[in-house]
């Protein structure tokens, strides 16, 4: 199926040579506002895909994720954003605290080689706000078996004993040795970015306060074993307290985090938001959930250019199945709307580093599918969408 994917996308004028790095590849860096590569500006479009590591640990399905990354490079995709994580329960990284599975670990190994390969740029998340791989739950529960006194999730972010635990692991993951290009992983520029935790939340404290604390420390110390890579915090973008007016653009609810607060600390290199409508405004119809969608990308894109002073990447959107009157061509406008607001931004100012649809998925992957999943090999009215997006912002890059 890859073959046909190639000769669809010639076919439609959209593919280039497929993203095989031309030189030995440098560290994507930050300048003010934008993203920089080789001291020139930096923008691209791109996918998630959180699964990788989980079957590449399996050295038979390793050709599901080089299968994916082919087709993605192909489509013009080259930033991959993916779990460095799995805390606890089946197929785990980390087993324990500091107890980790070599295999697994050798898997992720498999990944970075393969997206070198391929030229795809990785940002790796560290932990996971939900239960979904184990999560600051699995922390926290840890902790509670040591027989330390914890209340609630929400101690992940104060808790000494489960901070060390977080530390540990950023630790090993950062420091760890590839098996198979033998280059640390805080050396290796196929990592774009190391993401905190995706989608902090915390119910106890509305604020963002304990969050931003928490965020402070950690940024701190990743800062502090690597400073050769970027650090965001993986967040969705809402609002908190620091500016009560913004509390307006958020989808009627706060999750106890502060987009402008916790950006603006130093170590923090760019913005992220995420957005699922359909999720977050049930029952409202598709207009009014993408009015929102646009709005919440300009009040971001704006925050992030004018007080926050870095660029922003739109790092999770999609379209489920599972939505009512769901079909390929609702997707394919949907996804045509984010595209085009991201190009008009991007090319007023280049201040939005680029999209990460989610999610992107080969063939035979069944039980992990979301209903947001896109076969690359399948789904090719969906590849020309985002092969034009991958085209659009390559050309605007050149046009500088």
């Amino acid at each position: 199926m890859v073959n046909f994917l190639g000769i669809f996308l010639l076919l439609v004028g959209l593919i280039s040579t497929p993203g095989v790095f031309a030189s030995s590849p440098r560290f994507i860096q930050t300048r003010g506002t934008q993203f920089v590569l080789n001291g020139s500006s930096f923008l691209f479009n791109g996918f998630n895909s959180y699964w990788m590591m989980h079957i590449a640990a399996d050295p038979s399905q390793r050709n599901k994720v080089s299968e994916v990354l082919h087709q993605a490079s192909a489509a013009g995709l080259s930033v991959c954003r993916t779990w460095a994580f799995s805390d606890g329960g089946y197929q785990a990284l980390q087993i324990s605290p500091g107890v980790y599975d070599e295999r697994v670990f050798q898997g992720l190994d498999f990944v970075i080689s393969e997206a070198r390969k391929y030229g795809v740029r990785l940002i790796m998340s560290l932990v996971n706000n939900f239960k979904d791989f184990g999560g600051r739950s699995q922390y926290v529960q840890w902790a509670k078996s040591a027989g330390v006194m914890v209340n609630n999730d929400d101690d992940f972010y104060t808790n000494d004993i489960i901070k060390g635990y977080y530390k540990n692991h950023a630790k090993r993951v950062i420091r760890r040795i590839n098996t198979i290009t033998g280059v640390a992983y805080k050396d290796d520029p196929t990592i774009m970015a190391w993401e905190l935790m995706n989608e902090p939340r915390c119910q106890v404290d509305i604020s963002g306060k304990t969050v931003n604390g928490w965020v402070q420390e950690m940024a701190t110390y990743v800062k502090s074993i690597d400073s050769n890579h970027l650090l965001e915090v993986g967040m969705e973008g809402f609002y908190g307290d620091s500016i009560p007016d913004r509390k307006q653009y958020n989808p009627g609810y706060e999750v106890g985090t502060d987009f402008i607060t916790s950006h603006m600390i130093g170590e923090i290199d760019f913005t992220t938001i995420h957005a699922y409508p359909s999720v977050w405004l049930p029952g409202q119809n598709e207009e009014a959930q993408m009015a929102f969608v646009q709005r919440w990308l300009k009040s971001h894109w704006t925050d992030s250019k004018t007080i926050i002073k870095k660029p922003m990447v739109f790092a999770e959107f999609g379209k489920s199945k599972k939505d009512p009157g769901y079909n390929t061509s609702v997707r394919d406008s949907f996804l045509s709307t984010i595209y085009d607001s991201i190009y008009k931004l991007a090319r007023s100012g280049l201040s939005i580093g680029g999209g990460l649809v989610w999610q992107v998925m080969p063939e035979g992957l069944d039980s992990y599918y979301d209903g947001y999943e896109i076969i690359l090999s399948k789904d090719l009215s969906t590849v020309s969408v985002m092969s034009k997006q991958s085209r659009r912002m390559a050309d605007l890059v050149h046009s500088i």
